[in-house]
């Protein structure tokens, strides 16, 4: 039973980590995605 407990947080910290990484790597691409258009925009003008 404690091994079961132990291996349970270190399954959620790790879904933890993950599901933070996977936010970071959306707010970047979103990011980028932003800078392009904005320069597609400055190109038209």
């Amino acid at each position: 039973m404690r091994m079961f407990a132990i291996l349970a947080v270190m399954a959620a910290s790790l879904t933890i980590s993950a599901c933070n990484t996977v936010s970071g790597a959306g707010q970047d691409v979103k990011a980028a995605g932003e800078a392009v258009s904005d320069t597609a925009e400055d190109a038209k003008r």
